[in-house]
């Protein structure tokens, strides 16, 4: 349960790349995540391409940190073929804090950079990555090593705890 309470949100990285079997573990544990139904309604970008992560570096407010980061992976939602669509994005969601996890107990570091629901980023990141038809981009996780490393602090708030019975 460490990597869960010591987790932060990692903007600042060395320039060393991530091994491949790094890469590939944070996947399978994103892919490890529960879903509506068992749809797996998720698909991943590895973006390597320096032009591509300066590019997305521009989609929304607090991505700046991607233009720096040895990588990003973007998390993306299938529009179709699902049995439970209106879960999909929960799918996603699970399978970025699996990946965040996952970094982190790898000794990596990334962020989560929201794109949907907002129209006019999903679309920038389509054009980017030139996605196809049946994905939207849900969000953008660069990903390293962390130049600095932050202290987490608890979020722990008993006023928002409510028994019933």
């Amino acid at each position: 349960m460490n990597e869960i309470f010591t987790r932060t949100s990692v903007r600042n990285f060395t320039e060393k790349m991530p091994s491949d079997d790094q890469i590939e573990l944070v996947l399978k544990a994103a892919m490890q995540a529960p879903s509506a139904g068992n749809q797996r309604s998720w698909e991943f970008y590895v973006v390597r391409d320096r032009t591509a992560l300066t590019l997305l570096s521009s989609v929304g407010t607090y991505g700046g940190c991607t233009k720096d980061a040895p990588l990003a992976i973007v998390v993306c939602t299938r529009k179709s073929g699902l049995k439970f669509q209106p879960y999909a994005r929960y799918d996603c969601a699970c399978a970025a804090e699996n990946l965040w996890l996952a970094a982190h107990h790898l000794g990596l570091g990334t962020t989560w950079l929201g794109v949907a629901p907002d129209i006019y980023a999903m679309e920038r990141v389509r054009e980017i990555l030139d996605l196809p038809g049946h994905l939207e981009a849900f969000c953008i996780m660069p990903l390293g090593f962390p130049s600095r490393v932050t202290k987490a602090h608890s979020r722990f708030e008993p006023a928002k705890i409510h028994f019933v019975g």
